[in-house]
């Protein structure tokens, strides 16, 4: 019913069918390359060799790319919440609320989740904090409190 190609017979149809798209695709590459001068050498610096001038701006790029401070975490999510009590010693609860749109009615309706944050900045009930996730810092706190964003009205 179906005859499978032989090798000899595959390999001999696809460089035939794949040589006129390569040419007529090098034929703009090669004009282009034509009417753009290129230059041979890179400018030196006075006083700098051409190959020390080559590595410092590998190893600038080297240490632009890998920063210290993110390397080896990912995103980490941040929530902005009103602490609803800080009767702990260096931790906070945090209030978050959410609009959620109900599935029947159509309306939006808050939900509201609490989270325990590790607090080092000190704030009181009622401050506008911005917490972001962080590793287990006991069995309820896995957030921490990165900066207060706005104060409570006395």
């Amino acid at each position: 019913m179906f005859r499978r190609k032989k090798k000899e017979e595959a390999v001999a149809a696809t460089p035939e069918s794949q040589a006129p798209v390569e040419e007529s695709l090098m034929a703009p590459v090669e004009e282009a390359a034509a009417t753009t001068p290129v230059p041979d050498e890179t400018p030196a610096v006075e006083g700098v060799s051409t190959t020390e001038s080559v590595s410092s701006t590998t190893e600038a790029e080297a240490t632009s790319d890998a920063s210290p401070i993110t390397k080896g975490r990912g995103h980490r999510v941040q929530k902005v919440g009103t602490v609803s009590s800080d009767k702990m010693q260096k931790t906070v609860v945090v209030r978050v609320d959410r609009l959620v749109l109900h599935p029947k009615y159509r309306r939006y309706v808050r939900r509201t989740s609490r989270f325990m944050a590790h607090d080092d900045l000190g704030a009181t009930t009622g401050d506008r904090v911005r917490i972001v996730e962080t590793r287990p810092l006991s069995a309820k706190k896995r957030w921490r409190v990165v900066e207060i964003v706005q104060k409570a009205a006395k």
